[in-house]
């Protein structure tokens, strides 16, 4: 039996010590906060997505396409509220059909159940939309993933898995004769191997690990809307509009939740924090980090203008936001929306701007560190465990 330090308890790092544990290692999950699933496991859309918008090929094709079905798997088995409902994403323009075609394309290769529907048939599952084309994708769906995680902790718990709040890794260095110590600031642990899942701070964690790692993380808070309860008939399910493929992000969409509101957004802003849930979220290191990173030059001359500011733009004005929904569903309007919170995307990026588009996973001697594992990484979290245990125990 060998014994692994997982540091992060978000969904992902609890999947992997869970796979782990399965397999017979002695697991200990470290996480800095006071309750697991805090903050991009705990933040985000709910949405169990189908494998559809990813490369072929690529980790997270394979891996939301394989996710999709055995995170569904896990929820019914241990009794997590989850509905396989589909979603429309939809063409509102005659300029955006060649790129739905493509997804559609994607779709087949990726093994996605998913079909080029007319706007009649649209209608017959969201009568409000407004479309010239859509795709009906029926895979997806939607889930809790904060109750995933606690079901998981619940598992790891009974493994007799040493599971630790409150606890940050403050120093990682080898061990002599083989594997790693990690001081918490109370003791020094000592670990035949490691394994990085700290999300907003993976790339920090490396460096403390003695990394070079080869992105580096820029936050990117996402804030929602929702309907007002009496305005939630406009949605029944999920409605997504045709993505840009220059951009990591899908857009503005709206969302059936598992209670029957329904959420509209995210929009994507930088955050000022790399757990800024707010404008008001500052912090001085993270933006010096930002300022310092040149990637992070070559990305804002990219896309500051128009993009970057028709973003903030929509952050401050509920009026543009309620105006993008209405592309999709044009009986929303400003009066129909509230605010409703917001999360923050751990988004790598590569010294010479480029936006790290696939999971990213490096490992050393006796270390795997996950530095990049955005959406659908929640979708993907049992079939990222499931790769990473074999680098472990291999």
């Amino acid at each position: 039996m060998r014994n692994v330090v997982v540091i992060g308890g978000g969904i992902v790092g609890l999947s992997v010590a869970w796979e782990l544990s399965q397999r017979g290692q002695d697991v200990t999950v470290l996480e800095k906060e006071a309750r697991w699933a805090a903050h991009q496991t705990g933040h985000n859309s709910n949405v169990v997505h189908a494998g559809l918008y990813y490369k072929p090929g690529s980790f997270k094709a394979r891996m939301s396409v394989g996710g999709n079905r055995s995170i569904v798997d896990f929820a019914r088995q241990y009794g997590v509220p989850v509905e396989v409902c589909g979603k429309l994403v939809v063409a509102t323009r005659e300029e955006e059909i060649p790129a739905l075609d493509t997804l559609a394309e994607r779709a087949e290769a990726n093994g996605v159940p998913a079909k080029r529907i007319t706007p009649a048939e649209a209608r017959e599952y969201e009568p409000e939309v407004s479309c010239v084309a859509a795709l009906r994708v029926e895979s997806t769906g939607i889930i809790d993933f904060p109750a995933v995680c606690a079901a998981l902790v619940r598992l790891l718990d009974e493994a007799d898995a040493d599971l630790r709040l409150n606890t940050p890794a403050l120093g990682i260095r080898p061990a002599r004769g083989g594997g790693v110590e990690v001081a918490t600031g109370s003791e020094v642990l000592h670990a035949d191997a490691l394994v990085n899942c700290a999300g907003l701070h993976a790339d920090r964690v490396a460096e403390l690990a003695g990394l070079t790692p080869s992105a580096r993380i820029v936050p990117f808070r996402g804030e929602y809307y929702e309907l007002k309860p009496e305005r939630r008939h406009l949605v029944r399910g999920l409605i997504y509009p045709v993505p840009d493929p220059t951009l990591p992000f899908l857009g503005v969409h709206l969302t059936r939740m598992l209670d029957g509101s329904v959420h509209a957004g995210p929009n994507a802003v930088l955050a000022l924090r790399r757990e800024g849930y707010r404008w008001a979220d500052v912090s001085v290191k993270d933006l010096a980090d930002v300022a310092r990173f040149p990637g992070a030059w070559k990305l804002a001359r990219k896309y500051a203008y128009p993009t970057g500011l028709e973003e903030v733009l929509r952050s401050f004005s509920k009026k543009r936001f309620a105006a993008s929904l209405a592309q999709l569903v044009p009986a929303v309007t400003e009066d129909d929306i509230v605010r409703h919170g917001s999360g923050v995307r751990a988004q790598a990026l590569r010294p010479d701007g480029s936006l790290v588009d696939d999971f990213l996973i490096e490992s050393t001697k006796d270390q795997v560190h996950v530095l990049n594992a955005p959406s659908p990484a929640a979708t993907s979290a049992l079939e990222i465990a499931k790769y990473i245990a074999d680098q472990v125990t291999d």
